[in-house]
């Protein structure tokens, strides 16, 4: 029984027991400048949220009833002797209260309800902000389109709440000690600021429509001129004046630099009008103005950043200055270009750049891909052992109309055309005969329309592989693209291969089946076939061969009947 006893308790103490949450006491902060209309009815809507622990009316000098409706209604009043403003009122709001979280509502809301109360608070209790503020449909909202926003956009363009100026909000008090409280109205969007250039969580809530009284147009003057006082003094604050002003100065010229960089370094390989004098010096020149224009922003960015650290500066800088940042990686992109094809040999270096070719496919049918970007293609000696393989990259064979298992036939040798190893996307290796018949060398660049050119007049056997057959199409590679024409096979009523090639005008064309020559076609002056369908049995299969005129063009020259035949059914 002891024994049980000592187990049950190491059992018992090894169960984890979720930790108690602590309870967070909330108070509510309702500043007051004569609102004896409204004050009562928003303390008691406020009373209705179960979690709230305090009310607190600042009383910001009323000449009117508010202190008594404030107090009728049960709330804490705090008198402020003589109207400080509405940021003052705040502060002596959070400076009294020792609650954990504080919700701010103005005393002028006539529609205001305990949901939208508990929306404003819920998210800081969950852990999902730290300050909340909210947004809400009004008819007024002149000062937050013509001034607030604006502003904030020129100067802190991260921050991009649909109001700024809500005026209602709530955060933890330890968050709070960390904000600088305005005295005016200009408290919100400085603690908008302060939260996002610090880096603290704070969610915009949707709490839906208000009502409150309009405030008249000398007010606004006077809120206008406090929002834009706050917004200013944050920019200089934080250096973002800094940011726009002479960081902005030194970026556009480093762009300029740049600019020049590129244009030099383009002008030198690809320019053969223009001096190779005049594009060194246009080099330098830009080398010299994005050097020290960049190491200048680089500085003052350390400067900027120590007023303010946190990913918000990081956030404008990248905003407001993409531009720069797009330059220098073009400029790096090309100068890794120029890198890629350097060459260093008996002392010299060569620099030969080759760029990839775009393929735009007018009619998708000859390719599966109607645009892709390919080669340039490096030549490198063929792998010991495969003297008799050409390892070619994949974009290579769709240029020339090959594919894997083909037959190369190069100064009269075969050779298997297989894919490239991994890491070797653009490498083409070659054995050394072929190599030689084709005039290359070891390290050779070759573009992708080149290819056409290098190989042309070699033969190529071309297998379509079936389940029962095999079907063989022999063509000459030719480097002028010309007019083809398609053709079908079909076995047994099943479509066995579709393919495409160049047919010459009053040429014959010779059909083989297991290597026999079993049917002879004719090209026309007219680019038409004698025969369109061509039908034929051989031991027992019925075999068609469908031959379409079309406008596309190919570089497969099919061989002609005194060359070899130009199809080849193998029939199991």
């Amino acid at each position: 029984m002891y024994w049980f006893l000592v187990i049950l308790t190491f059992l018992l103490a090894g169960i984890k027991t979720e930790k108690p949450k602590k309870y967070q006491k909330i108070s509510v902060i309702i500043p007051a400048y004569n609102e004896e209309d409204t004050v009562a009815q928003v303390v008691e809507v406020v009373k209705k949220v179960s979690f709230v622990d305090e009310i607190i009316v600042v009383n910001d000098g009323s000449s009117d009833n508010t202190v008594e409706e404030a107090e009728k209604a049960g709330a804490i009043v705090i008198t402020h002797e003589t109207n400080k403003g509405k940021g003052e009122a705040l502060y002596t709001g959070y400076k009294k209260t020792e609650c954990d979280i504080i919700a701010f509502i103005d005393a002028d809301i006539y529609n205001l309800t305990s949901k939208k109360v508990e929306s404003m608070i819920r998210p800081i209790l969950e852990g999902k902000a730290e300050i909340t503020k909210t947004k809400f449909a009004r008819e007024s909202g002149r000062v937050t389109e013509l001034t607030a926003k604006p502003l904030l956009n020129f100067f802190f363009p991260e921050i991009s709440f649909e109001q700024p100026l809500s005026g209602q909000f709530a955060a933890r008090k330890e968050i709070l000690k960390k904000i600088n409280f305005e005295k005016d109205y200009g408290v919100d969007v400085g603690i908008v600021i302060d939260a996002d250039v610090l880096g603290i969580r704070i969610l915009e809530v949707d709490i839906g429509a208000i009502q409150h009284d309009m405030s008249p147009l000398a007010d606004l003057n006077l809120m206008a001129n406090e929002v834009v006082r706050t917004i200013i003094n944050r920019a200089n604050k934080y250096g973002r004046v800094t940011l726009i002003d002479d960081i902005g100065y030194y970026i556009r010229m480093a762009i300029v630099g740049l600019s020049l960089v590129i244009l030099g370094l383009f002008t030198i390989f690809f320019v053969k009008f223009v001096p190779l004098s005049i594009a060194v010096i246009v080099t330098i020149i830009g080398l010299i103005l994005s050097v020290y224009y960049i190491i200048k922003v680089i500085v003052q960015s350390v400067v900027m950043f120590k007023k303010a650290p946190g990913r918000s500066i990081i956030r404008s800088f990248i905003k407001i200055h993409f531009p720069m940042i797009i330059s220098i990686i073009i400029l790096l992109l090309m100068i890794s270009t120029f890198l890629g094809a350097a060459h260093f040999e008996n002392g010299v270096l060569s620099v030969e750049p080759n760029s990839r070719n775009l393929i735009i496919y007018a009619d998708s049918s000859q390719s599966e891909s109607t645009i892709s970007a390919r080669g340039p293609y490096t030549v490198d000696t063929a792998i010991e052992n495969e003297s008799e393989q050409i390892r070619m990259p994949s974009d290579a064979m769709m240029t020339l109309g090959i594919d894997v298992n083909d037959t190369m036939v190069i100064n009269n040798e075969e050779y298997i055309i297989n894919e490239t190893r991994p890491g070797e996307q653009d490498v083409l290796r070659l054995p050394l005969d072929a190599k030689k018949a084709l005039d290359l060398e070891t390290d050779s660049i070759i573009q992708n329309s080149r290819l056409k050119e290098i190989f042309e007049g070699v033969g190529i056997v071309h297998k379509h592989n079936n389940a029962n057959s095999t079907i063989s199409e022999n063509f000459i590679i030719t480097s002028r693209a010309k007019v083809s024409s398609s053709y079908e096979v079909f076995i047994d009523n099943s479509s066995a291969a579709t393919s495409y090639g160049i047919f010459q005008k009053n040429s014959s064309y010779m059909i083989s089946v297991n290597g026999e020559p079993v049917k002879q076609v004719n090209f026309l002056k007219n680019n038409t076939f004698d025969e369109k369908v061509n039908e034929f049995t051989y031991n027992g299969h019925n075999i068609t061969v469908i031959f379409e005129t079309t406008n596309n063009t190919s570089i497969k020259q099919l061989l002609k009947e005194n060359q070899n035949y130009f199809l080849n059914i193998d029939i199991g």
